[in-house]
């Protein structure tokens, strides 16, 4: 009973912090590994994603609400995340990630520099392209991310704000209100993989699903009241804790 209600206000905390600017899975994910401590790897993974879909589907339908999104753009960037993570969960199967385990922090870092030196990066809403041209870059973005979430995966939902922001112009609110679509359609990609290899503890999954779903609410809300400027900086924020994590994972441990 214990182990469910820590694992259940990690969640809660992870959906909140996820639905405001992605990066729930810094959260939840040690969590369920230090409660844990013995499952499979692959099992705890599968349940967080049985978790955290729930969360990332009700950002979307919240901010879909509230903020104008260029759905002919984001519809095939969706369908292109949840095939590029597909390709990346097979790939992964046949090749190490090592390489890119190393890399990651320096390009987060990189990320976040660049973000810090545009101060007005990502502030007002100014879509640089629409049509076609926004389509192909949002699908391209879609492809990428999602074949690199479904591969390695953490600092996804950071990756897909950062590019809507650079890429197409967006303000970081509704950046992340598109990375949100697309987060829900790898995770999805993800989950199916997981399930069909009975990786998921499905009883904890659903607890773990309302709390997450609870704290997307709390954050989606805090986001569209305070603005782009609260959610540029929890991703500064964020950034910053990934940066943290993933060079310790990568160089120190």
């Amino acid at each position: 009973m214990l182990e469910m209600l820590t694992v259940a206000l990690a969640s809660l905390l992870a959906g909140f912090v996820d639905a405001i600017v992605g990066g729930g899975g810094l959260v939840l994910v040690p969590a369920l590994f230090s409660t844990f401590p013995q499952a499979a790897p692959a099992t705890l993974f599968g349940t967080n994603k049985g978790a955290a879909i729930w969360g990332t589907a009700w950002a979307t339908h919240q901010y879909a609400r509230r903020v104008t999104l260029p759905w002919g753009a984001l519809a095939p960037a969706a369908l292109a995340a949840l095939l590029g993570s597909f390709s990346g969960a097979w790939l992964v199967t046949l090749v190490s990630a090592g390489g890119l385990r190393k890399a990651l922090p320096l390009i987060l870092l990189a990320v976040l520099l660049y973000t810090l030196a545009k101060k007005d990066l990502g502030r007002e809403h100014a879509p640089r392209h629409s049509g076609r041209t926004q389509a192909l870059l949002a699908t391209t973005v879609g492809l990428v991310i999602g074949f690199y979430d479904g591969f390695f995966g953490p600092g996804t939902g950071s990756f897909f704000v950062f590019l809507f922001v650079r890429l197409l112009g967006f303000d970081f609110l509704h950046a992340s209100a598109s990375a949100k679509l697309l987060n829900t359609a790898t995770n999805a990609a993800a989950l199916v993989l997981f399930a069909a290899k009975g990786h998921v503890w499905w009883h904890l999954a659903a607890v773990m699903a309302v709390a997450n779903v609870a704290g997307s609410l709390l954050g989606t809300r805090m986001a569209l009241a305070r603005g782009a400027g609260f959610v540029r900086g929890m991703f500064i924020a964020v950034v910053s804790l990934l940066i943290l994590k993933t060079g310790w994972d990568a160089f120190l441990r």
